[in-house]
């Protein structure tokens, strides 16, 4: 048993403010007692106040009339008694608004310096419903992300770096890190704050990939002419969803399940074949990707066409080319050091 943990204060802020309620209760007992004390002795309830703050506080400006040995003696106690707890409660208020302050302070520099220090990553506007579904499917994806959102309070939820402020306002999407973000996300709650995000995104950074979120069909063109590479609307995709479920349950579970569970080994991926990759030009029997790599190619796009799924294998891979593939972990990342050239193959072999 270890009884010094039983009674310990908490420390952090909560710990703090705990011990701050705590320490303003004793005082207001301590200016009550006091006050009624000197009501006692004859004193107006002003001036009984009045003598207690003196009191307490040390000020010393005097006492409001004469005291007898009775009100010398409880002045004495209430010294004792009052002094120290008042220093107290006082040291813990200045405590609490600096801790606060610094931590508030520092804690927001150290996320700015964070964020600055980021390439490559997805900037998601708005954390209602939507956005945090998001931010949940995105932990496994391996970026950094930072959310935009003009509530605090909802801010105060987010396990990730994060900028408080309009995403409309081309301040707050540079404080994002919007000239070295990948991806940008807005999942705002009305079609024009995503058009308006979605334009001044893409005038901001013209080769980013802008996904969007729609809420009407109407929507969706206007998205799409002011620079979104994809619009989703959520209630369709879920309305397709539970469609897919009731007709081939399996093969709607199987595909969450190797999009998003987790559970199984294979996964479901996309590969970017970049230029100057050994694979180009090279025909996928030729590549000889399954057996190099165990991974199987599902659908193969060239940049600009349309995927070509199940491609027989003399589907020649070009530069830019993105291939859908399903295997475990070690086989993708075998394929994907096969299509960026760190691992060389023969294909004769």
């Amino acid at each position: 048993m270890q009884p010094d943990r039983a009674v310990r204060e908490p420390s952090g802020p909560s710990g703090t403010l705990r011990r701050l309620r705590s320490g303003l209760v004793a005082l207001a007992v301590v200016v009550g007692a006091g006050t009624a004390g000197y009501v006692g002795f004859g004193l107006t309830p002003l001036d009984a106040l009045y003598q207690t703050v003196v009191t307490v506080s040390t000020v010393g400006f005097g006492t409001t009339s004469t005291f007898g040995a009775g009100e010398k003696v409880f002045t004495i106690g209430l010294i004792l008694a009052g002094v120290g707890t008042a220093a107290y409660t006082f040291s813990l208020l200045i405590e609490t608004f600096v801790e606060g302050y610094l931590r508030d302070t520092f804690g927001r520099r150290r996320m700015e310096h964070r964020i600055r220090q980021m390439h490559g990553h997805v900037i998601l506007c708005g954390w209602g419903r939507v956005g945090r579904s998001i931010a949940t499917h995105l932990k496994t994806a391996p970026a950094d992300l930072v959310v935009v959102d003009t509530s605090l309070e909802r801010l105060a939820t987010v396990d990730a770096p994060f900028v408080a402020g309009d995403a409309t306002d081309e301040g707050i999407l540079l404080a994002a890190g919007i000239d070295r973000a990948r991806v940008l996300i807005t999942a705002l709650n009305t079609d024009a704050d995503n058009l308006y995000v979605t334009l001044t995104s893409r005038s901001m950074a013209p080769d980013l990939f802008i996904v969007s979120r729609a809420a009407s069909e109407a929507a969706v063109a206007k998205l799409l002419r002011a620079g979104a590479d994809r619009v989703v609307n959520p209630q369709d995709l879920g309305g397709a969803r539970m469609a897919a479920l009731a007709v081939q349950p399996h093969v709607a579970e199987f595909l969450d399940v190797v999009m998003h569970d987790g559970s199984l080994e294979f996964r479901l991926e996309q590969i970017d074949v970049p230029a100057g990759s050994p694979m180009v030009g090279q025909s996928l029997r030729g590549a000889r990707v399954h057996a190099h790599t165990g991974a199987l190619v599902l659908a193969l796009r060239h940049p600009g066409e349309d995927f070509r799924t199940n491609p027989p294998p003399e589907a020649i891979v070009e530069d830019g080319d993105v291939l859908v593939v399903i295997g475990n972990a070690t086989q993708i990342a075998a394929l994907r050091d096969l299509a960026d050239g760190t691992i060389r193959f023969d294909p004769s072999t």
